[in-house]
């Protein structure tokens, strides 16, 4: 190759990197769902992945099912411990894991202040590897199904978001605040607030500048 091909060849590289979509694909940091326990219902996952990829630019990846890990067992409430959860899940997590979420139906709880044993629907580790989540709690109250697998798709956007390294948010709305135990939090809440998205362009983490949110603005 001479020198006038080889910077044609180099020219076209360039250009082609440059364009939108390109290569995006391959850049993109994977994100693994983990189903755990009692087997969620395909619109359930699906609704959670499509909020997921609207608010993160990651490949989401589904692992196969595993059973609930004994270790976090909690039988004097007859439930699950999260924060062992989260344990199994980092233990668990392939090795070009970015994130990884759990995704059970079962009851799931955690220490919180003065509560030795409050439930959750949701935890992860502020900038860590892994969150779980849970739809039992969403559906407390739920209208119907689908009111219920948008507060759970909710959660996710939520539990990912402190694993980038969002803490609770004090703007009422934002998808980063502490629904401090209510499912009916999750109703008012669309997007995240301004402070929160800047955060995350700030810390460089994988997310969209316009995203197609999946379910309807608050009323």
């Amino acid at each position: 190759m001479d020198r006038r091909q080889f910077l044609q060849a180099s020219s076209i590289i360039v250009m082609a990197a440059c364009l939108p979509g390109r290569l995006r694909a391959a850049e993109k940091k994977k994100l693994y769902l983990q189903p755990m326990g009692v087997k969620l219902s395909d619109k359930d996952v699906a609704m959670v992945k499509e909020a997921l990829r609207e608010f993160y630019a990651f490949e989401v990846v589904d692992l196969p099912r595993i059973k609930m890990p004994k270790s976090a067992w909690y039988s004097p409430r007859k439930r699950w411990r999260a924060e062992k959860i989260l344990d199994v899940l980092e233990e668990l997590a392939p090795k070009d894991a970015h994130r990884i979420l759990g995704l059970t139906g079962q009851d799931i709880s955690t220490t919180k202040g003065k509560y030795e044993d409050w439930g959750v629907m949701g935890l992860a580790s502020i900038d860590g590897l892994a969150g779980v989540m849970s739809m039992l709690r969403c559906r407390k109250s739920a209208r119907n199904r689908k009111h219920a697998r948008i507060r759970f798709a909710k959660v996710a956007v939520h539990e990912i978001g402190h694993t980038l390294g969002l803490p609770h948010c004090p703007t009422r709305g934002c998808l980063m605040e502490d629904a401090k135990g209510r499912a009916s939090t999750c109703d008012r809440e669309y997007d995240f607030c301004d402070n929160c998205r800047k955060a995350l362009k700030k810390w460089n983490r994988p997310i969209p500048a316009f995203p197609k949110i999946p379910w309807p603005r608050p009323k």
